[in-house]
């Protein structure tokens, strides 16, 4: 992307889980990889899936699916995600909206 190009929010957290992914799993291309991600904070920003969420909640559901994304079935670890949310919100300030969008990201993502 040239340094002009601003890119979608928290597009950085996902390329760093591209590229961890890529240490971890040898067998994954690095460019697949970064471009999936990329694609997949674009779906966020232009989902606006985030854009009810305050600075701290949405960064915890940026870090959440950093995690289930990788997982062996993404759609169930992040449905999962969004059901702990409310069962234990920890630190959340909302939990309501942390796990409506968590819901809405395996909509777009179709998981």
């Amino acid at each position: 992307m040239p340094p002009d190009t601003v890119g979608p929010p928290f597009q950085d957290e996902f390329l760093a889980t591209a590229e961890a992914v890529t240490r971890a799993r040898p067998e994954v291309d690095l460019e697949m990889a970064r471009e999936v991600f990329l694609e997949a904070a674009t779906l966020l920003h232009n989902g606006l899936v985030l854009d009810d969420l305050d600075e701290h909640d949405a960064r915890a559901v940026v870090a959440g699916l950093c995690v289930d994304l990788v997982s062996g079935d993404p759609g169930a670890a992040v449905r999962a995600r969004a059901q702990a949310t409310l069962v234990d919100p920890g630190g959340l300030h909302d939990p309501e909206g942390v796990s409506a969008a968590y819901l809405t990201t395996v909509a777009i993502f179709q998981l």
